[in-house]
């Protein structure tokens, strides 16, 4: 199934706005209040990691939400957030697949680390992959009447199962050292809109979220283990946008145990112009340092 990937970009952007929108300030701060049921911000003093999702904000905002709580509660001066990011350009895509397939990344012109300061590429703007987190962010900040935290956005691409080589990789290591960190997946795209055939495309409950979870948990074993190229290709299996990402953060604060505190589906049947089912799992992970 061929994509216009640059439309479907500009669909994801208008449609997270349109979502924020209708959300509204009640909508925001009653997604806020749900996200309350988690204390994460001991996780992330302990120097451990929250996972957030991506996907619709009406289903999975509680989840962001909690990272928003956690980094504000946690004391911290600085978050980094390592974030996603997508493949939006026919370019991009090929090079992601050039390198699962065993090509060497540093000879592709996308390898290295995107942000905010960076000199350099700079497709990490253009992408929605924050688009929500900073939504809530603004929204809670205002509320407490504080500025909160430095926010320091970092976009790592083609890890390929070494995340030390990448380009910037130190700069990052001494950000992080001052820092908690946050990161964002959505770590099981699913279904017909997705590549899946029909016989084994399931809807989320109708087997789908069970299978959703035992392929999550899988790689967070893979993470957990240290082994980054199996890793890689394990999102590449699982359909996870979080192939560079967790590598990174895996690489800055070591041994760590991952754990699903809350799943659930949004649907992108519509948006991907495909019959269901055709959803994403949204997960919201803990890593708890060893």
């Amino acid at each position: 199934m061929e994509l216009d990937l640059d439309q479907l970009q500009k669909e994801i952007i208008e449609l997270y706005r349109r979502e924020h929108e209708a959300l509204g300030e009640d909508g925001t701060y009653r997604l806020l209040e749900q996200a309350r049921q988690w204390d994460l911000a001991p996780t992330l003093r302990a120097g451990g990691v929250i996972v957030f999702p991506h996907a619709g904000v009406a289903d999975c905002g509680h989840q962001i939400a909690a990272a928003v709580h956690a980094c504000l509660d946690s004391g911290a001066e600085r978050v980094l957030v390592i974030s996603v990011l997508h493949a939006f350009t026919e370019e991009m895509e090929q090079a992601r697949r050039r390198v699962a397939a065993g090509g060497d990344p540093s000879k592709e012109i996308h390898w290295g680390i995107q942000g905010p300061g960076i000199q350099g590429r700079d497709e990490w703007r253009y992408d929605h992959v924050l688009m929500s987190f900073r939504h809530f962010w603004r929204a809670e900040t205002k509320r407490r009447g504080i500025t909160g935290p430095e926010v320091v956005e970092r976009y790592p691409y083609l890890a390929g199962g070494r995340p030390d080589l990448l380009p910037g990789i130190d700069e990052l290591a001494e950000i992080a050292r001052e820092a908690v960190i946050v990161s964002t997946a959505d770590a099981f795209h699913h279904g017909i809109g997705y590549g899946d055939p029909p016989e084994k495309s399931f809807y989320p409950h109708q087997g789908g979220l069970e299978l959703a979870r035992r392929t999550i948990e899988e790689g967070i074993t893979t993470l957990e283990s240290g082994d980054y190229w199996g890793y890689n290709q394990h999102c590449v299996r699982a359909k996870s946008d979080a192939r560079d990402a967790g590598q990174v953060f895996r690489f800055l604060r070591g041994p760590m145990r991952g754990r699903i505190l809350d799943l659930t589906n949004s649907d992108a049947a519509e948006l991907y112009h495909q019959p269901p089912p055709t959803w994403v799992a949204a997960a919201l992970v803990e890593w708890q340092p060893v």
